[in-house]
């Protein structure tokens, strides 16, 4: 597998204020939605350049944004996993909280209703996090569910892990058709079906352990996943960045591991992935990243992937 970055660049909405945190991406309407997991609302990029917020979720004690230095982080929904998934027929997104607490137990079902403008529907899916942690064999406060990906009819959700930690990155499997409608009220979180765990050995770089950030499927039935290396103390905080990869996964093996170069001396830290074009033996991916700093605009790059 090669890669090649090929172009990069700053999010901004479009009052020039910086998307943070971009943890998530995925094509909605005419663009693509960039999900933040510190905010309550998303980024709708669109053709041409402009940058609008989609509100998510209702303010939480009176805030929309969510920090370490202002003392709100333990409020953030962290939304850290998105996927393309149809309802009655309609192109929807699909927004999941990545578990660890209360507040991150929450979905957003995300579609365009009938004037052109995003509606979203948010249910409580506190119930099945606690089936997922029982089928990974993980305590519930360390799940940290970053990625999720439609393979046939299922829905393959990925638990990032702390291998540091001795805790590897995982996935299971719930019905697609069921996971929707929960999203949508019509089924309880904790009457949906987990099957099907996985572990996911990345290797290690730099001394760390590579954890999976976010996954996609591709035409051909394999999947790509994004990892960090990241010396973090346990699920929910940050810790220095030592280096980031793609890998591929085929079937439940991890068929090869590339690491992704530096970007302006700098770990591009990717959290979230779609894919842009796919033709024989070569994919163009579109990557969001976290730079772990509230000021800062989340980058986006377009990455070639040659299998």
């Amino acid at each position: 597998m090669e890669i090649e970055v090929a172009e990069t660049d700053r999010l901004r909405f479009d009052d020039g204020t910086p998307v943070r945190a971009a943890s998530a991406v995925v094509a909605f309407g005419d663009g693509h939605l960039v999900v933040s997991d510190d905010a309550t609302y998303a980024a709708w990029s669109r053709p041409d350049g402009g940058v609008t917020r989609v509100r998510l979720l209702a303010p939480v004690d009176g805030h929309e944004e969510f920090d370490e230095e202002s003392g709100t982080k333990h409020l953030k929904p962290d939304l850290e996993a998105a996927c393309r998934v149809s309802v009655d027929g309609v192109e929807a997104v699909l927004l999941m909280g990545s578990g660890s607490s209360s507040r991150r137990m929450r979905w957003c079902l995300v579609r365009l209703g009938d004037d052109g403008e995003p509606d979203v529907v948010v249910a409580d899916m506190t119930g099945v996090y606690a089936v997922v942690a029982a089928t990974l064999d993980v305590e519930p406060d360390e799940l940290n569910l970053e990625g999720a990906c439609v393979v046939g009819d299922s829905l393959r959700w990925f638990h990032r892990g702390l291998p540091s930690a001795g805790l590897p990155s995982g996935s299971v499997d719930l019905d697609l058709a069921a996971a929707v409608a929960g999203a949508r009220g019509e089924v309880g979180a904790a009457d949906l079906r987990v099957s099907r765990p996985r572990r996911y050995d990345l290797g290690s770089a730099d001394g760390v352990g590579l954890a999976i950030t976010d996954v996609v499927h591709l035409p051909n039935g394999d999947l790509v996943a994004s990892a960090a290396a990241e010396d973090s103390p346990d699920a929910r905080d940050d810790g220095p960045v030592t280096a980031t990869a793609l890998a591929l996964l085929r079937g439940d093996l991890v068929a090869a591991v590339v690491r992704l170069p530096r970007h302006q001396g700098s770990v591009l830290k990717v959290e979230g992935l779609t894919v842009l074009e796919a033709e024989a033996g070569l994919v163009t991916l579109l990557a969001v990243t976290d730079v772990d700093d509230p000021d800062a605009a989340s980058w986006t790059a377009r990455i070639r992937v040659r299998l």
